[in-house]
């Protein structure tokens, strides 16, 4: 059912200074900042060869990222998102094999479709799957 990992998600605390560090100490590409009023988060993406890594950090004051990172003040790995070939086939099977998944599909940073499932029913692990593009 899941396909390609399409990127890890590191929750910061300082956007700019996190995309900097990506970008002077590691010498990767770093996107400019998109605002995504609809998720409360403030994304880069830094590309590899293989897959993105997700910078986010709150947009607004009921961001779901400020509690991680009051929890984690440094910040932290916050999600692993997953692209699939048909978003509503894959939440129709886990809600069948007893997988929360946490609302209904709302637009992604990429322009495409997106779901949550609960970390409780993936090894604590926050999952993120993401409609595959066309």
């Amino acid at each position: 059912m899941i396909g390609r990992l399409n990127h890890v998600a590191i929750a910061v605390p300082d956007l700019a200074a996190a995309s900097a560090l990506y970008a002077n100490a590691l010498g990767a590409e770093v996107s400019e900042p998109t605002g995504i009023p609809e998720h409360g988060v403030t994304v880069v993406f830094v590309g590899l060869p293989n897959t993105k890594i997700e910078l986010l950090s709150p947009l607004g004051e009921k961001s779901p990222i400020t509690a991680f990172l009051e929890r984690n003040p440094s910040g932290g790995i916050h999600h692993v998102c997953y692209e699939v070939d048909d978003l509503k086939a894959a939440c129709d099977r886990l809600v069948t094999n007893g997988a929360r998944v946490l609302g209904e599909p709302k637009i992604g940073a990429h322009g495409l479709p997106v779901v949550f499932l609960h970390p409780k029913d993936f090894n604590g692990t926050l999952i993120e799957l993401e409609q595959r593009a066309a």
